[in-house]
């Protein structure tokens, strides 16, 4: 059950912190933000289910099964402080009404919000794999999640074609249709979170898609104990080894310390 997931951990002194990625990563993605963090805390990081280390996910995999995951480890390890990127942070929060999480920091939730479908990309891409065109799938996601979005799909289909030969990349490329059942399961109205009783970090970039800054303007006024922190000259991967994970780092320090 719960076990089947596995994780890292760094640093071993200080508060507890859980770090929860998002789609096409793993626990490998947060290993520069977990350095960053290890001097001053301990630092758990999951391979959620079906990725890096951890066992598969079972058929019908979705939010249920993630908060559950995630309640297994904060059992396990006493953390009560959680940052969650992306579909993580969707996770989050959504286990933030139900979990003992006392501090909770959230980068860009794609909650469905303001007749924006985060996971409209998800047919064209079942498609695609259903074919086994994994590049093609690659950049539907990418394309479909807002990354590259100045990008024509001429231009990305080529290097999505040269990131799958990559062996970790192409095993997380199918994992995408988890994320999209996380965030299909969690649509709902964004009043639901006034519920969340845990101190709340609201971070973003300020070179993200519009839609996931309407979604925190969105849950900045519903959360009842919220701050927000808009980074510079970053966008949704920021906290990714691909990213800036230092100024992320540098503002988790401050809410978890």
């Amino acid at each position: 059950m719960a076990m089947d997931v596995r994780w890292r951990v760094f640093g071993d002194g200080g508060p507890k912190v859980v770090l929860l990625h998002g789609g096409l990563q793993s626990s490998a993605n947060f290993t520069k933000l977990a350095h960053a963090l290890a001097g001053d805390f301990t630092v758990y990081v999951p391979d959620r289910r079906g990725r890096g280390q951890s066992g598969p996910a079972a058929p019908g995999h979705g939010l249920r099964a993630e908060i559950d995951d995630l309640a297994a480890i904060l059992d396990e390890t006493g953390a009560r402080n959680v940052f969650g990127l992306s579909s993580g942070a969707v996770i989050a929060l959504r286990a933030a009404l139900e979990l003992p999480i006392e501090r909770l920091a959230l980068y860009e939730p794609p909650l469905k919000h303001g007749g924006h479908d985060p996971v409209a990309w998800l047919g064209r891409y079942e498609a695609e794999l259903s074919r086994g065109r994994k590049g093609a799938a690659f950049t539907t996601v990418v394309k479909g999640t807002g990354g590259a979005r100045f990008l024509p799909r001429t231009v990305l289909l080529p290097l999505a074609g040269l990131a799958v030969r990559n062996p970790e990349i192409a095993a997380l490329v199918p994992t995408m249709r988890l994320d999209a059942a996380v965030v299909e399961d969690a649509a709902g109205p964004l009043s639901a979170y006034a519920r969340v009783t845990a101190e709340t970090l609201l971070l973003g970039g300020d070179r993200s898609p519009a839609y996931l800054k309407s979604v925190l303007n969105g849950l900045e006024p519903v959360l009842p104990k919220a701050t927000r922190v808009t980074l510079s000259g970053v966008g949704h991967l920021a906290a990714d080894n691909s990213g800036k994970p230092a100024l992320v780092a540098a503002e988790l320090r401050k809410f978890f310390g």
